[in-house]
């Protein structure tokens, strides 16, 4: 649990240059064909990005703990329950991801991305009303079900960008994320001090104002002619889009790569508040300041070093460097005695931000235009998928280990689930090497 801005078009007023764009990007006429968004629309899509990560880290630092507080303190069960919400969340997109995919492709992705924007901000709503845990968890339904903007803003800037500056964009989306990060989770643990309930109103005001601002400066990027002319809905679903990833042996190698990264990865925003608070008795505003801390790092590793360190050893090995270093990350976090060592494993995790533009640069340039956004779709799904498996699997793992040390039991391992996400990240890390030698060989 990851740049420097954009250059505009004209003039110092963000505003005026995007509107100035999204005119210049309006067909006339008699031009049948639009010209292609510019540099503002990378700026929104940056942004919305940010904004969304923002509303999405703000709540954070007081949902697992917030679900400690309605069940009556017991930390075993809220971490139950904590996974059974991570679960279904990643359940409704795993479902929902590639129906939202293929949709962006047939109809554009700019509907689909401000309902999801939309959506988001009515579930936060829901969520700061919730007056016990069943409410929490119809939050999580619609919030799972509309969570495609990350998808279909990766599918926009893959839109409006060529095959050899891909890896330098979605590093450049990563790096939204880690500033997301930055400001989300501090700001949510300062305002959980407050009233627990506060970073979710401050989450819907976010994803709604986006959505407000993006239904009047956004341009589409995929034009009529480049869209698919019908939806398949046998396509248009999670083992629909996974035949999408066996389209040829190197994107169905790095979709398993894309797995076992994923499957990881999810220990770290599965268990790590609840954690966090049992091992090194930390509050909400400590852990919001330690993930504004990885948010730094990950977005000085996504915004200053991705484009060099690709440009310098390439995708094969920017890959394979990014998964050393989480699984370095999570052996860390499993061992850390103190919590001031845990944080020693922060930086190894933000060098984990290498992984996923140079996946996604050699994952996109397997496909044609018309099939990026079901790409995307897919790959949430698998997101999904591993959200689905993840959160019940590790989530069980620490509840057991701290019901058995309460118990005065002889296992005193609470960071286990980090060191099955490390063991992942290895297997992760020998399947990339193998995948991109196959691709190398080929090429």
């Amino acid at each position: 649990m990851t740049a420097a801005p954009a250059r505009r078009n004209t003039g110092n007023d963000p505003g005026a240059a995007l509107l100035t764009d999204a005119a210049e990007a309006a067909p006339a006429a008699a031009v049948p064909a639009a010209k292609p968004p510019r540099q503002a629309a990378k700026a929104f899509i940056f942004v919305t990005v940010v904004l969304d990560v923002i509303s999405l880290g703000i709540i954070i630092p007081v949902l697992p703990l917030l679900i400690k507080q309605l069940e009556g303190g017991d930390t075993a069960k809220a971490a139950f329950i904590a996974g059974v919400f991570g679960a279904t969340w990643a359940a409704m997109q795993f479902v929902c991801s590639p129906i939202l995919g293929a949709l962006s492709d047939r109809f554009g992705r700019r509907p689909v991305l401000l309902i999801s924007l939309a959506g988001l901000g009515i579930d936060k709503i829901v969520m700061a009303l919730a007056p016990s845990v069943a409410i929490l968890f119809i939050g999580r339904i619609i919030s799972g079900a509309t969570a495609a903007s990350f998808s279909t803003a990766a599918a926009y800037m893959t839109d409006i960008t060529p095959p050899e500056k891909r890896a330098e964009t979605f590093g450049m989306l990563a790096a939204g994320f880690g500033l997301g990060f930055v400001l989300g989770p501090a700001l949510g643990g300062i305002l959980g001090e407050i009233d627990p309930r506060l970073p979710f109103w401050a989450a819907a005001g976010l994803c709604l104002a986006n959505a407000a601002w993006g239904y009047f400066v956004l341009p589409e990027s995929l034009p009529p002619e480049k869209r698919t002319p019908k939806i398949l809905w046998g396509r248009a679903n999670p083992f629909g889009s996974a035949k999408l990833l066996s389209t040829t042996d190197v994107l169905k190698g790095l979709a398993g790569v894309h797995f076992l990264m994923q499957l990881g990865y999810v220990a770290l925003h599965s268990v790590f508040v609840l954690y966090s608070n049992y091992r090194y008795g930390w509050s909400e505003r400590d852990v919001g300041l330690t993930l504004a801390l990885v948010g730094v790092c990950s977005a000085v590793v996504s915004g200053g070093l991705v484009k060099p360190i690709v440009k310098a050893i390439g995708e094969r090995r920017a890959m394979a460097l990014g998964l050393a270093c989480g699984a370095t990350a999570f052996v860390i976090y499993g061992l850390a005695p103190t919590g001031f060592i845990f944080m020693l494993g922060i930086p190894f995790g933000a060098m984990m931000g290498l992984y996923g533009p140079a996946a996604q640069s050699l994952m996109t340039q397997q496909l044609g235009a018309s099939e990026q956004g079901r790409l995307q779709g897919a790959l949430s799904s698998i997101m999904g998928l591993t959200g689905m498996i993840g959160p019940l699997l590790f989530t069980s793992v620490f509840g057991a280990i701290v019901a058995h040390m309460n118990e005065g039991g002889w296992l005193h391992m609470p960071g286990i689930p980090f060191l099955i996400g490390a063991a992942l990240f290895a297997g992760a890390l020998v399947l990339s090497l193998h995948v991109t030698r196959v691709r190398t060989a080929a090429a």
